[in-house]
């Protein structure tokens, strides 16, 4: 018997300001408005779920693909991640220059690669091999970026102690989706975070941290602060709370408060189970989300 689908979306978590309210409702509603079209006409959730984070890849609002934040050298580097709740698999890259939309070469390896994980030059030589086309990094970067690298970069003691508060931009994008065969599976998509150092990961490209999806659990998709996350591999952990039979609204709530308590993290998670319920929470003023079902769909910045 078909499922209804489901389709979640966040842009970020973080004290998005009054202005910027306008260009992050309307990019989650138009990822939103990509992956439902998928869905609706049975398309999988793997689809919808790329669809999603291309179109957020592609909005410079957001902190992945052109417009992200640039590293301490002044490049663009992104990471991406994409897993199949069905069969378990999962296709990743890091650290990536020349690539307009990285979910595009995570899709790739996840369907193409006997291996889950590539990084920098190997997974741009990957994806030109597997049809997709390098850009330069010049492309990727955009002049409120260089601004933005050149005031923290000439302010830096100052600023030094405030880069990973919640009043920084955390603008990661997610999907999660549940198709009419009764699929999951999550995305997540990142620029990381402003000025980092030349090679540094965060949490949304690693399994279990930033991304994960599992037919007997859930999916996740997390933004915020990467370090911290990444140290309670907090999708796996809140997917796992699904698992063991608790409705994703609360352990959504329960991962921020976990996430905050255990390591003074903050940021944002999405969690959808192969039953069609989900959850959405976050621990900073605010957040970018949307989501679509047959009989409603949403959007806000805080919940």
């Amino acid at each position: 018997m078909p499922t209804n689908p489901v389709l979640v979306v966040h842009g970020g978590a973080w004290a998005i300001p009054d202005e910027m309210v306008e260009a992050h409702l309307n990019g989650v509603r138009n990822a939103t408005a990509a992956g439902w079209r998928l869905l609706e006409r049975g398309g999988s959730a793997l689809d919808a779920v790329e669809e999603a984070v291309v179109v957020m890849e592609d909005d410079e609002t957001f902190d992945a693909g052109r417009g992200s934040f640039l590293n301490r050298d002044g490049k663009v580097q992104l990471d991406a991640f994409i897993m199949d709740g069905a069969t378990l698999r999962g296709g990743g890259v890091g650290c990536v220059e020349r690539l307009r939309n990285p979910v595009r070469a995570a899709r790739k390896i996840l369907s193409d690669s006997t291996h889950v994980y590539f990084v920098a030059e190997g997974a741009e030589r990957f994806a030109e091999e597997h049809g997709i086309a390098l850009c330069r990094n010049e492309d990727l970067i955009i002049p409120r970026e260089i601004e933005r690298l050149r005031e923290y970069q000439s302010h830096m003691e100052e600023h030094r102690a405030d880069l990973f508060a919640p009043t920084i931009s955390h603008d990661t994008v997610g999907a999660v989706a549940l198709d009419r065969d009764g699929k999951i599976a999550a995305s997540t998509s990142t620029g990381g975070t402003l000025n980092k150092d030349p090679g540094r990961l965060g949490d949304s490209s690693l399994i279990g941290c930033g991304c994960y999806a599992d037919n007997a659990s859930a999916a996740a998709s997390t933004t915020g602060w990467g370090e911290p996350i990444m140290k309670l591999v907090l999708a796996k952990w809140a997917a796992d709370r699904v698992g063991s039979g608790s409705l994703p609204e609360w352990v959504a709530k329960e991962a921020m408060n976990y996430l905050k308590q255990r390591v003074n993290g903050h940021g944002g998670i999405i969690l959808l189970d192969a039953e069609g319920r989900f959850g959405i929470a976050h621990n900073t003023p605010r957040m970018a989300w949307s989501f679509q079902t047959v009989h409603r769909k949403d959007a806000g910045i805080e919940k």
